[in-house]
């Protein structure tokens, strides 16, 4: 884990320039605002894998009744939460630049507002119940349920209708059209980005457990 957090710091920051550097602004976008898709797209990309990591541990919280399942996954949505917000501030910013305001309602942009409800109430839910076990049990099925809604909202709703919205990376085709250095730092991001995400779980967890275990011996 030391050689990891090590090597995450300089990939990140080789990241970050590269996305201003290296490749070229995307035709048919507006100035450098095809940049914005370097972070963008990570954030919710990593936004996805946390809710699924969350009901991962969710669904081993109901198996094995471990209370340190139940603290990952909380702490996945907490963090899954925080990338969702950065998502949808990075496509509000793209969405000024494109299209002359930072809301549209554009069909991606409403489901991804509802994604992002979704998963706010699990964390109102557990807020509201004071029993732990009780509370993780719940928060377990809210979870899983949420992880069911959640490929309707982020693939499916946003195709149903047209959309302001550029093409998605694999185009109807099935093809991806990118250069070699918009590709390497497209996929790059992806991967620094999910990196970062766990190294922030594996804290998150760490001091969850800490936090239950003082309030279990106090």
């Amino acid at each position: 884990m030391k050689v990891f957090k090590l090597l995450l710091l300089p990939y990140m920051a080789a990241f970050t320039a590269a996305a201003f550097l290296w490749p070229e602004p995307a035709q048919g976008f507006l100035g450098e605002s095809s940049r914005i898709v370097f972070f963008h797209v990570p954030c919710a990309w990593t936004a996805s894998l946390a809710f699924l990591v969350a009901a991962g541990y969710s669904i081993a919280y109901l198996a094995s009744r471990n209370p340190w399942h139940d603290d990952v996954a909380a702490a996945s949505v907490k963090l899954g939460l925080l990338f969702a917000i950065l998502a949808l501030v990075t496509g509000s910013l793209f969405a000024k630049i494109m299209w002359g305001a930072y809301w549209n309602w554009d069909p991606r942009e409403s489901s991804f507002l509802l994604l992002l409800f979704l998963y706010a109430a699990y964390l109102f839910l557990r807020a509201a119940i004071e029993d732990p076990e009780r509370r993780a049990r719940l928060s377990a099925a809210y979870a899983l349920f949420a992880a069911v809604l959640m490929p309707f909202l982020v693939f499916v709703a946003p195709r149903v209708t047209q959309s302001l919205h550029p093409q998605t990376v694999i185009n109807p085709q099935g093809k991806i059209l990118m250069d070699t250095p918009t590709k390497v730092v497209f996929f790059g991001g992806l991967v620094g980005f999910s990196a970062l995400f766990l190294w922030m779980l594996s804290l998150e967890s760490r001091v969850a457990r800490l936090a239950r275990q003082e309030s279990t011996h106090g």
